[in-house]
């Protein structure tokens, strides 16, 4: 399986990231990838950029070397109702949304019900495209009702390159994610999550674990230019 576009990266202006924008670009051009996203973090996150950030993107070409840039942001899921760390108006003016959760920016104790509604209330946010390395075990949730609802919803589930070397206590909730999109159907993208522009259209271990559940290609979303510009028409975004 290839995989031609990443659409979860991050850039300095994350303040823990360590590459531009321009040269995360660059290299998506020299890897060859079709399209990169452009997702530095919410508001919530410590160091991330201000709104005025986010709202500014679109001064950022569509196209640079040949390579489609979204202009996006991963937005932080800061409560168990499923509230994302930027209002509606802004979301809507970006075109790619990931979703995600992470210790630092939501609080409160978790329980499976808890991350189970927050994130079946993600799904049903129309602006979110993508949840976002969702196999913590701190933030279990009932994965085959959750992968149903994105099934439904058309909400993405990400398979994260990062998780392998970061997070490898999760890659065995990661697996049986996995095989519960196999089941149901559940669309998936492959990501990088970058932080440093040499790790852009890094997807090796994700790519193994895929092909060791011999998971359907066509579940993928950004295995190829047609699958991916099939997803962006049904979302409405511009190829």
């Amino acid at each position: 399986m290839k995989i031609i576009a990443d659409l979860h990266t991050h850039s300095i202006a994350s303040t823990h990231a360590f590459s531009t924008v321009t040269e995360n670009i660059s290299f998506a051009a020299q890897k060859g990838l079709y399209a990169i996203a452009l997702t530095d973090h919410g508001r919530a996150m410590d160091g991330a950029p201000g709104a005025y950030y986010f709202e500014s993107l679109p001064v950022i070409d569509k196209e640079i070397m040949g390579v489609r840039v979204l202009k996006g942001m991963e937005a932080n899921i800061i409560d168990y109702s499923g509230k994302l760390d930027a209002d509606e108006k802004l979301l809507s003016r970006l075109e790619w949304i990931v979703a995600s959760m992470h210790t630092i920016t939501l609080f409160g104790e978790p329980s499976v019900e808890k991350c189970t509604d927050a994130y079946l209330a993600v799904c049903e946010n129309k602006n979110v495209n993508v949840i976002a390395h969702s196999g913590s075990d701190y933030f279990k949730y009932d994965y085959e009702t959750v992968v149903k609802a994105c099934r439904d919803t058309g909400t993405l589930i990400e398979i994260n390159n990062s998780t392998f070397s970061s997070r490898r206590d999760t890659v065995k909730n990661c697996v049986e994610i996995a095989n519960l999109c196999k089941k149901h159907g559940a669309r998936v993208v492959v990501n990088s999550d970058a932080h440093f522009f040499t790790s852009i259209g890094r997807f090796d271990s994700s790519l193994k674990m895929l092909d060791e559940l011999n998971f359907p290609e066509e579940l993928v979303v950004n295995s190829s230019i047609e699958n991916l510009q099939k997803y962006m028409n049904e979302k409405g975004i511009a190829i």
